[in-house]
């Protein structure tokens, strides 16, 4: 089992470092935006009651980010099924599917950990103050995790290049605005608020501000982050099952 999803992970891996400098170029530029247009610019003019809307905007980036980068890095999976068909190779090897679906899961949080770095190093150029801790870590894969199996779940059941990307107009463009990203969900009107809680977004969001400022982790958020990322691994794994069946 570990060494079949090594072999997968590592095959990813190798296309990334082949690509890692444009990799990384790409991922500055959407923070930068976010840092200088909500931080310098908008975030002068907002008092968020203790700290800076700096301090506040960064752990939302990180979220919105861990979330975008792990979707997008495991779609080409939906390429190699409907398009390239070298889907048919893994299928063909003696590859266990728990163990396909964790390699690829593995490599969308790695490029999602690389891009989450990026924007660390460049919120401390900006000025923004966090502490930082090995849990943030744990939420900030935790996230990944989630985010990278509602990326291969959507490429195992969807068949064209449209609807992939209507996942993200539907489900992940909303979320990036609402989940407590940029403002707080208390802002929100009750009934909204309710559904946008029970996102996992909205839980990543407040764990990294709570935890960027000094304070504890709820302890349910983390549950409720490690609930989704255990259902979204198995709704995963038994759609590729039903695909190669």
């Amino acid at each position: 089992m570990l060494y079949d999803t090594w072999t997968v992970f590592w095959r990813d891996w190798v296309v990334l470092k082949r690509r890692l400098t444009k990799f990384i170029l790409a991922r500055m530029v959407a923070p930068m935006l976010y840092l200088v247009a909500f931080g310098w610019g908008l975030g002068r003019s907002i008092n968020v009651g203790s700290g800076s809307y700096l301090d506040f905007l960064v752990p939302g980036i990180l979220a919105l980010n861990s979330m975008n980068i792990s979707f997008n890095s495991i779609t080409p999976v939906h390429a190699e099924r409907i398009y390239h068909k070298s889907l048919e190779e893994y299928i063909l090897a003696p590859i266990r599917p728990a163990a396909y679906v964790l390699g690829k899961v593995l490599a969308a949080v790695l490029r999602s950990m690389l891009s989450s770095l990026i924007i660390l190093l460049l919120a401390y150029a900006f000025g923004a103050h966090l502490h930082l801790s090995a849990l943030m870590l744990v939420v900030l894969v935790l996230n990944a995790v989630i985010f990278a199996e509602v990326g291969f779940f959507a490429a195992m059941k969807i068949s064209t290049y449209e609807e992939m990307s209507q996942v993200n107009t539907y489900i992940l463009l909303p979320m990036s605005f609402l989940c407590g990203t940029f403002f707080a969900t208390q802002a929100l009107p009750a009934a909204i608020r309710v559904v946008i809680e029970i996102l996992p977004l909205t839980h990543t969001s407040m764990l990294l501000r709570s935890m960027g400022s000094g304070a504890g982790a709820d302890g349910v958020s983390l549950l409720v982050l490690a609930v989704y990322a255990l259902v979204g691994f198995i709704l995963s794994r038994q759609a590729f099952v039903k695909l190669i069946k």
